[in-house]
Order: C-alpha cells, then structure tokens, then sequence
C-alpha cells in the first residue's frame, strides 16, 4: 500500500487570495517534518491535521479511482471534517430522518433532475457553525479554477453537520473554511479512516441511556463483478450502537448494569432507562439532546433519480438495526445517496438497483460497527503507598484554561490536591461548586473516586491535561496559587 504521511499545516497570512490558495496547496503536501506546531491561540492559529488515520490498521483500502477522500482535524478541539470528492459530475438523492438535521444544498437534491451536478460531500463535526466547511469546499473548486461560473460547470457541494460540543470537550472550536479547503486539496483515491477520524473525530454514541461512549466515523466497500458500492457513516448517535448479536458495543454502564449488556435491555426498561439515576446509579447526567448520523452510500451503477431516491430511503431505514434507538427527535440524521454512473444499465442487467439496497444496507451495518473504537477513555488506579512531599504538590497548583468556558483550579489543601471547576461550566466529572480530591496515580498523573465515568489528570510543565490519550483535553497555566 501507497505509504502516507499525515500533515500538519500551519494558517497562511493574509497575502491575497490566489496566493494563499497556492501556499495552502503546497503546505498540504509537504512532509509533517518541514511544518512546525504551534500553540493554540485562537482558532485561526490553530495546526491543521490533514489525512490522519490513512495509515492506520482500521483505515478502510479500496479500488475506486473515481472516489477521492479528505480528511481535516483540529487536535485542539479535537474536532474535523471529511471530505467525499468525485472526479466527475455525480448524480444524487438525500433522505433526511432525524428531528434535527443540519445541511447545505441538501433540498435541491430532492428535485431529482436527472443532470449529474454534485461535485463533493462534507460531512463536519461543529454543528451549525461546521456548515461553513460545505461553501468553503465549493469555492474552492472555484479558486482552483476546477469548476468556473457558466451555468453548466458551477461548483455544486453539499453537506452535512454533527453535533460535538457540549460535555465532550471544553471548548468551541469547530472545522472551518480553511480546514476544509485544505482537506478538499489533499483528498485522494481508496481509503477512508475508520474510527475517530475527520468528521468523527468527537463523535459520541448511546447517550439516551448515559452511556456516552466514543464513537466515529465508519466505512465499508463490496464489488460484485463490475458493480461497486461503498456507503460512509458518521455515528454520533442518541441511541446505542448495537452488534448483529444485539449486543451494546460500547456503553460506561451503570454499577450494577448486566456485563453482557443488550440493547434489548434499555429499550425494554424505557422510559426509566433514559431517566438520569436510573438502576440506582447516582452519577448519570442523562442525554446531551444533540446528536445526528450522517452517511453516505455511493455506487458506480448508473440509477435514475427514482432509483437513487429509494435507495436513500432503503439503506437509511436499515440503519435502525444497528443504531437503537434511531432517528429521534433529537438526532440530526441524514443520508446522501450517489451515483457515478460509471456502469450503464441494460435489459441484461445483472444487479436490480433494489438488490444493491439490500447489499448496501448490510454493509452499511459495517460501517456502523467499524466507527466505534475499540479502545474507549479509561481511568487509573490511585497508588496508596505513593507520598509526593508539598513541593511537588506546590508545582501542580494554580488555575489552568481550556477555553474561554472552561478553567480548572488546582490547590493543596491538608496535604493533598483538590480540583475545583472556577470557569462558567463543569470539567467533565469535576463539577462546578463541587472541588475533587485528587487522588496520586503515579509522580504527574491523578485521579478522582472511581465513579461511572473515567477522569484523570496529567501535570507537564505549564499544561494540565484532561484524559490523556485520544480525546485529551489541554488547559494552559493562567496563574500559580
């Protein structure tokens, strides 16, 4: 396999459009070794992650020229966009299921003209603010001059938004005009991050039932002779992913939740199970009452807009096999349906476009699964035999911020480290009004009393870090007790 480099591209200055837009290019070819980090200072200043995940074990390969994939993250965040880009005009068809949807150009796709007209698809973390990424990608292919301004060669690119704000991260930061114009330029042919990638990078699932475990964005690819389909997903799901077995695939349950948790067993227990301290469990904020699955499904057998149309509606509905419960009032849900018409139709036809239905549908289920990562954030255990003396414990003290929301203040009380949230909103399990001991798991690292959901926190230097690993969170030193 092609070996790819993952890059990091710092924000043009203000230079003049056309020469911004040829430095963008250049940066987001360059190797991550000739680009610099630099530290958060607003949004703007903010390092680009481009293509992460491409060389990842879980990254779906496939063969598909006419496919190209973009991915963009601000680690900061962590947040990002996924772009879908065709090599030609595609026709398309859109069903929208969930009580909240958020799109761009969407309703067009539901006149059903039979001209191919889309370019590319967006699917971005951010929530409305996100959108900005789906006009930033279509004018891009006009800068670039790919597309230009006669009526038969406008830029057409839709999309679709998630929301990841909220208790999941402590900050607003939300994929932009220049994250998806870089993520558009690098985008290349067969292969697609699964997991905690590009749009999906803050993903969350099962939030109905408190489980509020990780998700992201999955994939799945079939050919059958000269016919191929590939359907991409987004899970940031209120209901549960669920495996063919109807096991939960993820949850942090409640204390004395059955260990072979079904998705049968919340749906049945409703509407108690989706009341916060359901089961005796004291430490269950509920649903954050924000979410949306965006997917696409994409084939290269030509279909009319009929067609098309029954196909969105067909593979969306399957859906709800995998996702319990599915496209609730509070889920955003929406599905882009594409032809590429590369494989012409005939009385001889092999594949009926209802039987690519059934076949997209179950890989779709796939798709599903392979968002959801395998590993979830974890907690250590609080090493008793572990003294630190005052003046390591004097070091750590001090108010440290994550955003403008969000700041955690450290002191010694009695000998010990108490965390208190001073900022206008809880960090995560310390909450505000509510100071935390904090308990050594090793030299820099500590913990809270062991509850539903893990924390830790990691002192380097000026830097306290939220959960170090994946979904980390970095507050900065503002002042030392």
């Amino acid at each position: 396999m092609t070996t790819r480099t993952k890059l990091k591209c710092d924000p043009v200055p203000a230079i003049g459009m056309a020469l911004a837009a040829t430095l963008m290019t250049a940066c987001a070819t360059l190797p991550q070794s000739a680009l610099a980090d630099m530290p958060p200072v607003g949004q703007d200043e903010l390092p680009a992650l481009i293509n992460d995940g491409f060389d990842s074990e879980t990254a779906l390969t496939f063969d598909w020229p006419m496919l190209e994939i973009g991915t963009g993250q601000y680690e900061d965040g962590p947040t990002g966009l996924t772009v879908l880009k065709f090599g030609k005009k595609v026709n398309a068809a859109v069903d929208s299921r969930g009580g909240g949807p958020g799109t761009v150009n969407a309703k067009y796709l539901e006149l059903g003209y039979n001209q191919p007209e889309l370019d590319a698809i967006v699917l971005s973390g951010g929530s409305w603010y996100g959108l900005e990424a789906v006009t930033a990608a279509n004018t891009a292919l006009l800068d670039d001059k790919y597309r230009g301004g006669r009526w038969d060669n406008v830029g057409l690119v839709v999309g679709s938004i998630i929301y990841d704000f909220g208790g999941r991260r402590l900050n607003e930061i939300y994929p932009d005009k220049r994250l998806a114009q870089l993520a558009l330029r690098a985008a290349e042919p067969g292969v697609f991050p699964n997991g905690a990638y590009g749009a999906g990078r803050s993903a969350m699932n099962g939030g109905i039932f408190g489980c509020n475990a990780r998700s992201g964005q999955g994939s799945a690819f079939r050919q059958i002779g000269d016919v191929k389909i590939a359907v991409f997903t987004v899970v940031n799901a209120l209901g549960t992913v669920t495996d063919r077995e109807g096991n939960v695939v993820a949850c942090h349950k409640g204390s004395n939740w059955p260990e072979n948790l079904k998705a049968t067993d919340l749906m049945r227990a409703a509407p108690d199970s989706v009341q916060p301290g359901w089961n005796g469990d004291e430490e269950s904020p509920g649903a954050e009452r924000k979410n949306t699955t965006i997917s696409v499904v994409v084939t290269n057998r030509s279909m009319t807009p009929a067609e098309l149309q029954r196909l969105a509606v067909q593979v969306h509905t399957s859906m709800a096999r995998g996702i319990q419960p599915f496209a609730s009032e509070f889920d955003g849900d929406v599905l882009y349906a594409v032809s590429t018409n590369e494989v012409e139709t005939g009385p001889g036809e092999t594949i009926p476009s209802m039987e690519i239905g059934v076949a997209a549908s179950e890989l779709m289920w796939d798709a599903i699964l392979a968002a959801v990562p395998a590993h979830q954030v974890t907690q250590p255990d609080p090493d008793p035999e572990l003294v630190l003396p005052a003046r390591t414990l004097e070091k750590y003290a001090g108010t440290y911020r994550f955003s403008h929301l969000a700041e955690l203040t450290v002191s010694v009380e009695n000998g010990a480290l108490v965390a208190s949230a001073t900022g206008e909103r809880d960090v995560f399990q310390v909450k505000k009004g509510t100071p935390r001991p904090l308990l050594a798991a090793t030299r820099d690292t500590f913990t809270v009393e062991r509850g539903r959901y893990p924390f830790s926190i990691q002192f380097a230097g000026d830097e306290i870090i939220i959960n170090p690993g994946r979904w980390q969170q970095t507050g900065y030193r503002v002042s030392a007790d």
